[in-house]
């Protein structure tokens, strides 16, 4: 299915890795067509049992959303992919701390803030997902889930 869907787009834009198409996230807005095609892509693959691989199109994904939001939020776009690339992640793994500071490693100090509150945000609106099922909640994320502390996420 993605291959034919490659052929009929009539692009390998969203297949592979597709570290050109981040790193233009970040000089200028994309289209919204950009993260919903590799989000799709990603999503019958991994469902067909393949395993591509998670983080790269997470940052790809994550990436071309925020250079997108530029055509709405009235900040720059390379702070915005920034943010999208490490929110998509910490929401994806339940790592919004580590993502946290990752941001800060990649994009430089001055993002720490948007990106802090980025991924706290993510990781909220998440539930109890993640890519990684053998995760354990050590906290529920809200009381009423409190039951569910100790468990794997695969378990759920």
């Amino acid at each position: 299915m993605v291959v034919a869907a490659a052929f009929v787009l009539d692009t390998t834009r969203y297949l592979g890795l597709g570290i050109p198409v981040i790193v233009s996230s970040f000089e200028y807005p994309l289209p919204a067509r950009d993260f919903l095609l590799k989000m799709t892509f990603t999503i019958v693959t991994l469902s067909a049992g393949f395993k591509g691989g998670e983080v790269t199109p997470l940052f790809f994904i994550g990436a071309t959303l925020g250079s997108f939001l530029a055509f709405f939020i009235p900040l720059p776009v390379g702070l915005l992919a920034g943010m999208g690339f490490v929110a998509v992640f910490a929401g994806a793994t339940n790592t919004p701390l580590a993502c946290s500071i990752m941001a800060i490693e990649l994009f430089g100090v001055e993002c720490g803030v948007y990106a802090g509150l980025a991924c706290a945000v993510s990781y909220l609106l998440s539930g109890h997902n993640s890519i990684y099922g053998k995760q354990v909640i050590g906290e529920a994320k809200h009381e009423r889930f409190s039951f569910l502390e100790g468990r794997k996420l695969n378990e759920l």
